[in-house]
């Protein structure tokens, strides 16, 4: 029993310092990379794929969750004559927690599980030892690239995100249950401030960043055969989504600190 709890502990540290040792390579070939202007077709490549292919997914979502919210509060607020200010209330939402997390999310689903089969299958098939035999970094050619895809468009999709959001919020309270359209803006405005912008568009960095080292470190180290890329691109998404709740958790609580810090007011403790 001891044994296998000892083995357990082993193994879960050497993840996590091969994970560490991946994402300093990664974050190195990033740096030398974008000093090279033969990089940037790579990146350009990555770039197209990874908004492509979300954009128009986070998009409706975001659409559907704003509605969402609207509908599920409406009577609530309306039962204390408040429903002018829904609007607000779900557009901070949205704005600051919402959208960047279901952006990441999406992206962690849409984009992380395919990093991650791409990769592993790569790695099933002896591309990337054959890179290596031919002088070629595979972090470098293969990783970088994608990384910085995540982190550079994904602010782009929580942007749409918002919009839509805000957009389906606005297609419940004022077309569908009356509340007034200037109503509407001005609590949206009285509650959403530049500040909170870039709160939600400063997580969403954090979130690309891991999504893209972890879905690529998933199919690096992927087992072998078809078993092996299918429970990395599972691992991929999980671990993704572990990392992304977790992130928002400390940012969000640093972020508002700085905003109370702004504001004059006094910092408050967790407990």
């Amino acid at each position: 029993m001891l044994n296998r709890v000892g083995a357990s502990i082993l193994a879960s540290l050497h993840a996590f310092g091969s994970f560490v040792l991946f994402s300093a390579l990664t974050a190195r070939a990033i740096v030398l990379g974008m000093r090279s202007w033969m990089q940037w077709p790579r990146f350009g490549q990555q770039l197209y794929f990874v908004g492509s292919t979300s954009v128009p997914v986070v998009a409706l979502t975001g659409l559907f969750i704003g509605a969402i919210l609207a509908i599920e509060g409406f009577d609530q607020f309306a039962s204390f004559g408040l429903e002018k200010r829904l609007g607000g209330v779900v557009n901070i939402s949205i704005v600051k927690q919402i959208g960047p997390v279901l952006a990441a999310v999406m992206l962690a689903g849409r984009v992380g599980c395919s990093l991650a089969a791409e990769l592993g299958s790569m790695r099933v098939t002896d591309q990337l030892d054959a890179m290596r035999v031919l002088a070629a970094d595979p972090i470098k050619v293969l990783a970088a690239p994608r990384v910085v895809a995540c982190t550079v468009m994904i602010p782009i999709l929580t942007i749409a995100s918002n919009l839509c959001g805000v957009l389906g919020g606005w297609l419940i309270i004022v077309l569908m249950r009356g509340v007034g359209n200037d109503d509407y803006w001005h609590f949206t405005q009285a509650f959403v401030g530049w500040f909170d912008v870039l709160n939600g568009l400063t997580k969403s960095i954090f979130f690309g960043a891991a999504i893209g080292v972890i879905a690529c470190y998933k199919g690096f180290t992927c087992g072998r055969g078809a078993q092996g890329v299918g429970k990395a691109t599972t691992e991929a998404f999980v671990t993704s989504f572990v990392a992304i709740v977790l992130i928002n958790l400390v940012l969000a609580k640093l972020l508002n600190d700085v905003d109370i810090v702004r504001r004059g007011g006094e910092l408050r403790s967790f407990m």
